[in-house]
């Protein structure tokens, strides 16, 4: 990594534009209490869209307590005169019948970059569009979005990690470059919005085998995992190769 580069992220630190390793250690912390928190729907409607009619289901993972001194504490108020950890949420869009036969389900982590601005970096917005499309032509099932924003890292970090990708590192060694795992997600809120919805055996849509361990060992039962494979992008061509080679996803086409 150049010199420039390393001295402008000390500088960052500094300034706290990089979380310390307290606070990066009660984020990776966070989703493993996600279990601990009350998890209950706040909502429910009807929900058109260009794929066909959903419902739209909006769940949260109900405050739980963050470490002293973390940045949680510092940043979010208090519950009950305790530090308080900023709550999960998630939404969950569902279509016909999903209790008859086990539905096709797809756990999409938030991509501000790809879903929202088309980014070519990532196959986030073509996965997210394939699982609606796909759900919409078997006429049930289930997209769980939740707020996992660069595996778990954050916006802003996710941004930092873009820059250190476009000075030669792949996503793995940026993210610990900055000082963070590469993935922080453990699905547990996802497992939870699906026991609350009644389902308890799925067809997932996912080329990550994380996903199908973390939901056995939450008690979904996975009778199928479905391809979530995309035809690359010229521009995400290495993340996808990153992905197979350093993170374990499942591709046949590279």
């Amino acid at each position: 990594m150049p010199a420039i580069r390393r001295r402008h992220l000390r500088q960052d630190r500094q300034r706290g534009f990089v979380l310390a390793k307290g606070a990066r250690s009660w984020l990776g912390a966070y989703n493993r209490k996600v279990s601990d928190f009350a998890v209950r729907k706040v909502a429910e409607a009807n929900f058109p869209t260009r794929w066909g009619r959903f419902r739209i289901h909006g769940f949260e993972a109900q405050c739980g307590v963050a470490p002293s001194g973390s940045v949680a504490e510092r940043g979010n108020g208090n519950c009950d005169g305790q530090a308080c950890a900023e709550k999960e949420t998630a939404v969950a869009l569902v279509m016909g019948d999903i209790h008859s036969a086990p539905p096709l389900v797809r756990i999409h982590s938030q991509c501000l970059t790809g879903d929202v601005f088309g980014s070519m970096r990532c196959d986030c917005r073509q996965q997210l569009e394939l699982a609606l499309s796909s759900i919409a032509k078997a006429g049930s099932g289930i997209l769980l979005y939740e707020q996992q924003e660069g595996r778990g890292i954050g916006l802003m970090a996710k941004l930092q990690a873009y820059e250190l990708q476009d000075q030669g590192l792949d996503t793995v060694e940026a993210n610990v470059e900055l000082g963070y795992d590469n993935d922080y997600r453990e699905y547990k809120l996802p497992a939870e919005m699906l026991r609350q919805l009644g389902v308890k055996r799925v067809r997932l849509m996912s080329n990550n085998p994380d996903k199908v361990a973390a939901l056995e060992k939450a008690g979904i039962e996975v009778v199928e995992r479905v391809s979530a494979e995309v035809e690359p992008y010229e521009h995400s061509e290495n993340y996808l190769r990153t992905k197979k080679e350093k993170m374990g996803h499942l591709f046949t086409k590279r």
